[in-house]
């Protein structure tokens, strides 16, 4: 082998390596961000009758225009959770209303210890609540962690199971499953 067939399959080697760093680069940047809103830049919305945030990353996979998405969950008024797809990329803003990402990304749910997100544990209830205006997942925890009989818990957010939050103490532990608007946990 020559020195310029070397130089050329190093030089090769070395762009394909590049190349493949800056793909995983890319994946782990391009995450959509919980809690965030990315206001202005609106082209199009659509309300999301499944009420799940991974359908409006998939919207705007499939349309040329869409650069970044913002995912409003539903409103206490009954309102559908709204998809909003943008042909920008705005800054994003912190907003307890809102998922948001820009293309490519996936929807990546936080991970908490001890916190189930868009997870349901349906069955095995011990009893059920709504909860007030402003109280969280944290709220529904705490209420089975103070309960000895309870096991697990799933909070639901407003807009998913009625108007208000609601908040489902188990007394037994029954199989996840995912379901966007829900947040599940095992307390014991």
């Amino acid at each position: 082998m020559g020195k310029g067939r070397l130089r050329g399959a190093v030089t090769a080697s070395v762009l394909a390596g590049v190349t493949l760093l800056s793909l995983v680069f890319a994946g782990v940047l391009a995450c959509a961000q919980t809690a965030f809103d990315r206001p202005g830049g609106d082209y199009f919305s659509t309300p999301v009758t499944s009420g799940d945030p991974e359908d409006c990353a998939l919207l705007c996979e499939r349309d040329r225009k869409c650069r970044s998405w913002s995912f409003s969950y539903p409103d206490i008024d009954g309102a559908a959770a709204v998809c909003w797809l943008k042909n920008t990329v705005p800054a994003r803003v912190p907003g307890s209303c809102c998922i948001s990402g820009v293309r490519g990304a996936g929807v990546i749910e936080p991970r908490v210890e001890g916190v189930e997100t868009s997870i349901d544990r349906p069955g095995g209830d011990l009893r059920n609540f709504e909860l007030k205006d402003g109280e969280s997942v944290e709220a529904c925890k705490a209420a089975c962690t103070a309960d000895n009989k309870c096991r697990a818990f799933t909070y639901a957010r407003p807009g998913y199971t009625g108007r208000e939050a609601r908040c489902f103490l188990k007394k037994e532990i029954k199989p996840p499953r995912r379901k966007a608007g829900f947040t599940s946990g095992v307390v014991r």
